[in-house]
């Protein structure tokens, strides 16, 4: 029998809570349940004081999930973790959702949020979205494009805005982040509200709680989209970012290698998890043109997007080429789409695609 999450709550919930009345479950004892790589891992809120009372409730917890079917291995941490999903009728919610602040919402205008995301590191994911995000805003649509990676943000280099720092100003009882504007796009990263190039070293509910205010507490005004450009990885982070968030629709990006697919399928999974959208695949890298003869080179592989969107049930949006002027130009500071070349053409083909979709998806439901 396959595993399953809902019976591996129920089994959870056979175990009484040493501090509260009830069980662990009933009492928002789990922060977060994932099956990862064939091992169920979970992570129990603990309150510091009473630690040494949930030792055995850690073993306890352990080989009960050990017990459901579908589960070989499970391991279980103590934590300090805000409270997770519940069953018995009971809302079943994102474990570090942080609270909207009171008074004037920043993206109040915010007409539609796409995630970018790739669920893998180094397929060109943050490249992406800052061509189709300045590709978008010269076809006359208001856009902005957060940079939810905290631990390593790029935007402000491809966007030539590094050493810059947001203001704030008051609007009502609340202080609002203006975003940093460059061609044609309103930006905002975390890199904006740091003195230097020093790295982030927060935990994953700090890193979710600072996403979800650069989209309350920025001034983003009014916007046909906003493009949020996902930290890697398909972990506790981005679950909640997309359960907080919660966009009306994902873009996937990945090589044609077959490694970077495997990584790729499990966002479209992840997406699907938590009932957002997923418009369609995007290929990066797709091609070579060597500039000396002209041959073509695919380095990286071909077909293999093309027939991982058709598995999965999901659009090929199109693919993008490996070429130097992608590279130079973001290392630059000013995208390839900013001005009008041969490579800018294949970016404004996919922002129309993604445009097209978002705009399908919208009209379903």
């Amino acid at each position: 029998m396959s595993y399953s999450e809902n019976l591996a709550l129920r089994a959870l919930a056979t175990i009484s809570d040493p501090v509260k009345s009830g069980d662990i479950i009933a009492a928002g004892r789990l922060a977060s349940l994932e099956m990862i790589e064939g091992v169920l891992q979970a992570v129990l809120q603990v309150p510091p004081a009473d630690a040494e009372a949930f030792f055995p409730i850690r073993e306890a917890a352990q080989n009960v999930l050990e017990t459901v079917d579908g589960v070989t291995k499970a391991r279980v941490v103590l934590s300090a973790h805000k409270p997770g999903p519940q069953i018995g009728g009971r809302k079943k919610g994102n474990p570090h959702q942080p609270r909207r602040p009171e008074g004037v919402q920043g993206d109040a205008e915010v007409k539609r949020i796409i995630a970018i995301s790739s669920a893998k590191g180094g397929v060109g994911k943050s490249t992406m979205s800052a061509n189709i995000a300045v590709a978008m805003a010269r076809s006359g649509l208001k856009i902005g494009l957060l940079d939810a990676d905290i631990h390593g943000p790029s935007l402000p280099m491809l966007f030539g805005t590094r050493g810059q720092q947001a203001r704030a100003i008051s609007v009502g009882s609340r202080k609002i982040i203006v975003p940093i504007e460059a061609h044609g796009v309103k930006t905002m990263s975390v890199a904006y509200l740091t003195p230097d190039d020093s790295p982030i070293v927060w935990r994953g509910p700090l890193v979710q709680g600072a996403i979800s205010r650069m989209l309350w507490d920025v001034d983003w005004g009014e916007l046909d989209f906003l493009l949020i450009d996902m930290p890697p990885g398909t972990g506790d982070a981005q679950l909640g970012l997309a359960q907080d968030i919660k966009p009306g629709g994902a873009v996937i990006v990945s090589t044609p290698q077959d490694l970077a697919l495997l990584d790729a399928r499990k966002g479209v999974a992840m997406f699907r998890k938590v009932d957002i959208p997923v418009l369609g695949l995007i290929e990066n890298m797709a091609v070579f043109t060597c500039p000396d003869c002209g041959g073509q080179h695919h380095i990286f592989g071909t077909g293999g997007a093309m027939r991982d969107a058709e598995e999965l049930d999901i659009a090929y949006l199109g693919a993008a080429p490996l070429h130097m002027s992608i590279r130079e130009s973001g290392d630059a500071g000013t995208p390839v789409t900013a001005s009008q070349t041969e490579m800018s053409g294949f970016f404004d083909d996919l922002a129309k695609a993604v445009i097209d979709k978002a705009n399908e998806t919208a009209q379903r439901e």
